[in-house]
């Protein structure tokens, strides 16, 4: 029976029952509650692009990005029973050309390894020759799925009038899975839920200037 039902059926019975029915009526509510607070707790499994920019400063180019990642429930049943997996950010830089194909201009590249330690129950993130444990799955992610001043180019290479734009996705990179994985026992090769990719581009912006100190507020110097 679901909570709708029963809330029906408890208003159904005896409407003038005293205290006892509204007593029962009450808890049935609260529990409906309570589910529906717990259903929304939950996070959908998926990735999801929350903040993306690029700026353009003095010295050179930066991306900002933060995503959403909860990992579908094959995809880390795998990671628990030993399967690594490698995630991949890319970020390129591009001009456009009226007379030609776009020109990218520069292209920088991000790759993690997750794997599980089940002799210390923790997960560990490693990238390039560095590797780091976390002692809860939502600790490991969020060091790959966030990152502020990441350095694609040196400024000169962009103009930030609206024109250049800058091309970013971030995917679990199937192709690197356990041979098996990827001829379809999982459904790897149909995507599925283990097609985990987000791919957004964003004109480069010009960074905000420092704001200015009022007047009189500068520190005296000695």
């Amino acid at each position: 029976m679901t909570c709708a039902a029963a809330v029906r059926q408890s208003f159904g019975h005896r409407a003038s029952g005293g205290p006892a029915a509204l007593v029962r009526v009450l808890a049935v509510l609260l529990l409906a509650l309570a589910l529906a607070l717990g259903a929304q707790a939950q996070p959908v499994a998926g990735v999801e692009l929350l903040e993306l920019a690029a700026t353009r400063g003095a010295e050179r180019i930066e991306v900002d990005y933060q995503l959403r990642l909860a990992l579908p429930q094959p995809v880390q049943e795998a990671a628990q029973r030993g399967v690594p997996l490698y995630f991949v950010a890319t970020a390129s830089l591009w001009k456009p050309r009226w007379y030609w194909r776009d020109d990218r201009v520069a292209r920088v590249r991000r790759e993690w390894r997750l794997s599980y330690q089940p002799l210390t129950d923790t997960w560990r993130v490693s990238q390039g020759g560095l590797g780091q444990s976390h002692a809860t799955l939502a600790e490991a992610l969020a060091t790959m799925t966030r990152s502020g001043g990441w350095r694609l180019a040196d400024a000169s290479q962009g103009e930030a009038d609206g024109r250049d734009y800058v091309e970013f996705e971030w995917m679990l990179d199937t192709s690197q899975l356990p041979r098996p994985l990827q001829i379809g026992v999982t459904g790897v090769g149909g995507g599925g839920q283990w097609a985990l990719r987000v791919e957004r581009s964003v004109k480069l912006e010009a960074a905000p200037a420092p704001a200015s100190l009022p007047a009189g507020s500068g520190v005296a110097r000695p």
